[in-house]
């Protein structure tokens, strides 16, 4: 199967444009769709370069340019090429100047504000790193957000994800060996939540695991009846809580976290 290329081009370091072509490639789950991303475009030779590859590849060319030079010169090159060109962030800036009545600034890449939201927003990672896995419990009672389930639920990249968008969280595994820490029946209901997951599931996450780091997938950690117990361990906890519990079998991440922090919401916690 021949390669497909998305030149990805940013005038900043390209993540934003990078993020929406890799959600529209999935779409198409397509392995021969390939991402090349050219950030820092500061010069007009650059965009020319791209372009000429684009052409070369038979690629398509999406961009986040917010200097309306740089956007109307890549365009025009692009259309005297005959090369496709997607405009991700120009329309959206014209629609919000009509809309609104604003002059944007046209500055890529602006440098990030040291302000108390960002050092808020690292103290919290910081609070997700210290108090990750259960590894302090007096953490339980000083966090926003606090995360329990079995070995494999997604429990450290989850309080990850939620200390970016700048909740102190701590996670808590649940083995039935262990007794959960006291300060887990001590904090609020409301900001617990117990991360679920199907048998099945886990044990596809777990095998692989072992695989990955080259051991027995046939280990008592994958074994479908020691899982089980787990879970069934899990769900006492969790009723002893009495906190909320949230289904991560199909979920990612991002989807996760939306739900607590949309609970979280409605709660009027935030």
């Amino acid at each position: 199967m021949s390669q497909r290329f998305v030149y990805v081009v940013s005038d900043s370091g390209g993540e934003t444009a990078e993020l929406v072509v890799k959600a529209a490639a999935s779409q198409f789950n397509s392995p021969s769709i390939q991402l090349k991303r050219v950030p820092y475009v500061e010069d007009k030779t650059t965009l020319a370069e791209v372009v000429a590859l684009a052409k070369m590849n038979n690629g398509i060319i999406a961009f986040t340019l917010v200097v309306p030079e740089m956007r109307q010169f890549l365009m025009e090159e692009a259309a005297r090429e005959g090369v496709e060109v997607y405009d991700i962030i120009g329309p959206l800036i014209g629609k919000m100047e009509n809309l609104f009545g604003l002059t944007p600034r046209n500055e890529p890449g602006p440098v990030r504000v040291l302000d108390e939201d960002y050092f808020k927003k690292i103290e919290a990672i910081e609070f997700a790193v210290k108090y990750d896995d259960g590894r302090d419990p007096r953490g339980i009672l000083r966090a926003d957000i606090v995360l329990i389930g079995v070995s494999r639920t997604s429990k450290t990249p989850l309080s990850q994800y939620l200390a970016h968008k700048r909740f102190k969280v701590a996670n808590v595994p649940i083995v039935p060996e262990v007794e959960p820490p006291e300060e887990l029946f001590k904090v609020a209901p409301t900001k617990c939540f117990g991360l679920k997951i199907s048998p099945e599931k886990l044990n596809h996450i777990r095998r692989e695991r072992l695989k990955a780091l080259g051991l027995d997938d046939k280990a008592i950690y994958a074994n479908i009846d020691r899982i089980k117990e787990e879970l069934d361990y899990f769900d006492q906890v969790v009723q002893q809580i009495g906190c909320d519990v949230i289904d991560v079998t199909n979920k990612a991440v991002e989807e996760t976290a939306n739900v607590i922090m949309n609970i979280i919401a409605k709660k009027g916690q935030l």
